[in-house]
């Protein structure tokens, strides 16, 4: 029997076997959700895993928030006020902002907060070169001093994108960001209970009766009135699939945030459970080459397997045959982004011709070399994706050593320098959210500042200069143009190939409303 038949067999084994439900006074106070993963570590400015940043969401609050079309407004400010053509800014927080240990929010904790974030996210760094001074005004005003003007502020400061700039006490967040922080104080909706959690079984939070909800706007994504309808939130780890649908269906659990495709027709079939997908960018698929050790750090090999690649053949493995859940043809950016366009995409969407891609390959000085390409083998998403890379840059006539390793190896050797043979690595694929890959601003797969920056290590000059330019332009139609060419630019110079993307459902059980838009948000949601 094939592993799905036996995964949905399961399922209706368990179904058939279904426990009662758990009573509607307790599902009233308490919410159990199943994350994808445990959290590998608690803080945002450290950790970038989606897992952390989903918990971080929920203990802190941002000066500014998103809504469904991830345009910012106020959060935990009253508003803002722009002065000296644009090299003023006077942030003014609202009034009831406490955090968790009692203390009010201050504006020396506001500029502590954004000072540590400044330092590792990359929206951050260009703000704080932009800054000349931060400094409280009052308890509650933030005045930023620029030398240059910045009018992507408010977006800086409302991005939900790896390394939020979330708002903490002082005295944790000049502990700087090198050091992982372990006791999580914040002024969010949600309180961490650390003497509760259990590495590998579950985390809990409790709804901090001292948040103040905005008092106007629309409950979107992270803006709008923030109100905590359940009392207690306990994340569970279930590591097995089929136990984890079972769990939803017979009602010991809530939601369950990433049920896998094989499971989602058994899943379907049962009148208790919704399948949703909350979040419209869905995961973008990257394919990431070693620019510091040959044959990848030759960009004529590089560009040569742009005509290797099949979006729609991996979307296809990943995602299954529902085109409803994925999209292939596409960019850099996410597809619902006003930075997304065509420029430069016939490389990617034209017939595939793999005679071509070996003549160009060997054009390029290709000489049959052989790339590491590592793959977390106990990943099935990002192992599937790779498998089906590795055959098709293989049929383009590169000399593939495919090498399964566990996902924790993965993690460590995937950031490694060392060459190839010594511990490093080739090529290695993963998905991003598509939110991150909105535009510029975040999109870490496209910084090209060597060893300086993110794991491949890209070196182009001219696509840190459109960068640069994006930032500085002052209308959306002069960033849109911008961002075309940095697309173009990214075609040729090719950090990285976009592998395609695809919408990763949610399933919660019927009964629960108020689900927000976006990724799994705890406020809003009630019984």
């Amino acid at each position: 029997m094939r592993r799905r038949d036996l995964l949905r067999a399961s399922v209706a084994g368990a179904a058939a076997l279904a426990t009662p439900a758990l009573a509607q006074s307790t599902r009233s106070k308490l919410l159990r959700f199943v994350p994808d993963s445990d959290l590998p570590g608690l803080d945002p400015l450290v950790s970038v895993a989606y897992v952390t940043r989903l918990h971080a969401l929920m203990v802190f609050d941002t000066l500014y928030g998103q809504d469904d079309n991830f345009n910012v407004h106020p959060q935990m400010l009253a508003g803002h006020q722009i002065e000296d053509d644009g090299l003023t800014w006077r942030l003014i927080l609202r009034d009831g902002l406490t955090f968790h240990d009692g203390e009010p929010v201050l504006a020396r904790d506001v500029i502590a907060s954004l000072r540590r974030w400044g330092a590792v996210n990359s929206f951050g760094q260009r703000l704080m070169a932009a800054t000349e001074a931060m400094t409280p005004a009052s308890g509650r005003e933030i005045r930023f001093k620029l030398n240059t003007r910045f009018p992507m502020l408010p977006e800086a400061l409302g991005r939900t994108t790896p390394y939020p700039p979330v708002i903490m006490p002082a005295r944790l967040a000049l502990a700087g960001a090198v050091k992982p922080l372990t006791e999580m104080v914040g002024s969010g909706p949600f309180k961490y209970l650390p003497n509760e959690r259990v590495v590998g079984v579950r985390t809990v939070y409790e709804r901090f009766a001292g948040y103040v909800p905005r008092s106007e706007g629309e409950t979107q994504f992270t803006s709008g009135p923030k109100i905590a309808h359940f009392d207690r939130v306990e994340w569970q780890i279930i590591p097995d699939d089929s136990i984890a649908a079972n769990a939803l269906i017979t009602g010991e659990v809530d939601w369950w945030e990433r049920p896998i495709i094989d499971l989602l027709p058994s899943l379907r079939a049962e009148r208790k459970v919704v399948i949703d997908v909350i979040d419209r960018t869905g995961f973008m698929s990257i394919i990431r080459f070693n620019h510091l050790y040959p044959p990848f750090d030759n960009p004529g090999v590089r560009r040569a397997l742009l005509g290797a690649i099949d979006q729609q053949e991996l979307m296809t493995v990943t995602a299954g045959s529902d085109r409803s859940l994925w999209d292939d043809k596409i960019g850099v950016f996410c597809p619902e982004s006003p930075m997304a366009s065509n420029a430069g995409l016939d490389v990617l969407t034209a017939p595939r011709d793999y005679a071509k891609a070996r003549a160009d390959l060997a054009a390029a000085g290709y000489r049959g070399e052989k790339a590491v390409f590592l793959t977390p083998g106990n990943n099935q998403a990002m192992n599937s994706l790779m498998q089906v890379v590795a055959d098709e840059v293989r049929r383009a006539g590169v000399n593939v050593d495919l090498l399964p390793v566990d996902f924790g190896v993965w993690q460590t050797r995937s950031n490694s320098m060392q060459p190839p043979d010594k511990g490093g690595w080739n090529c290695v694929t993963l998905f991003l959210p598509g939110m991150d890959l909105w535009d510029p601003g975040t999109h870490i797969e496209l910084r090209a500042t060597g060893r300086d920056g993110f794991s491949g290590w890209p070196t182009d000059a001219k696509l840190e200069s459109l960068r640069a330019e994006w930032f500085a332009a002052e209308s959306n139609a002069s960033r849109q143009k911008i961002a075309a060419d940095i697309q173009s630019q990214a075609l040729q110079s090719v950090p990285y190939i976009p592998g395609g993307r695809w919408r990763q459902p949610t399933a919660y059980r019927r009964g629960l409303t108020g689900v927000l838009r976006g990724m799994p948000m705890f406020h809003n949601v009630q019984a």
